[in-house]
C-alpha cells in the first residue's frame, strides 16, 4: 500500500488507524496528510490519523491540497517538513496522486532534476506530466 518513490519518502492512498502501526512497523517517523477534511464521507479523520500517529511516536502534519491544484504556501510546507523530518515520511490523499505530486514540487523548488523525479514518481505508479511546467519553473528559481 505504501509506494516508495524515494528510500525515504513513501505515497499512498487514504489511510486508516491500522496503517499507523504498519508505518511504524516500517520505520516511517513522519505522516503527512494531503488530504482536505471531509473530502468523502467515508475517510479517516486527520485528527484521527494525529492521534494514533502521536500514541505510536510518529509526527504528523498535515498540509491539505484540494483539486484546484497548488499553492506556493503548500510547496514551501511540503518542501519544509522533508526537510526537517527525522527519518522515513510517508504522505497521504486520496489515491496518493496530490501527495507526489506534492513532494515532486518541493523537490523541484530544491532543485531536484524534473526527469528525475518523474522517473522515481513512475516506477512507483504515478505520473508528474501535469506538474512538468511547474517543476521546471520552480527548479530554475531553485538555481
Amino acid at each position: 500500500m505504501f509506494r516508495k518513490l524515494t528510500d525515504t519518502f513513501f505515497a499512498a492512498p487514504q489511510i486508516s488507524l491500522s496503517d499507523v502501526a504498519e508505518a511504524k512497523a516500517a520505520g516511517i517517523s513522519l505522516i503527512i496528510n494531503n488530504r482536505p477534511e471531509d473530502e468523502s464521507a467515508d475517510q479517516t479523520s486527520g485528527a484521527e490519523i494525529a492521534a494514533a500517529a502521536q500514541a505510536a511516536g510518529i509526527a504528523y502534519v498535515a498540509i491539505p491540497v484540494t483539486h484546484a491544484g497548488f499553492a506556493e504556501w503548500q510547496v514551501t510546507a511540503m518542501a519544509d517538513a522533508i526537510e526537517n523530518a527525522d527519518g522515513k515520511i510517508l504522505a497521504y490523499c486520496r489515491s496518493g496522486t496530490r501527495s507526489t505530486l506534492l513532494w515532486a514540487l518541493a523537490r523541484a523548488a530544491k532543485g531536484d532534476h524534473p526527469a528525475v523525479l518523474s522517473e522515481q514518481a513512475a516506477d512507483a505508479g504515478y505520473d508528474l506530466s501535469s506538474v512538468g511546467a511547474m517543476m521546471d519553473m520552480l527548479r530554475g528559481r531553485a538555481s
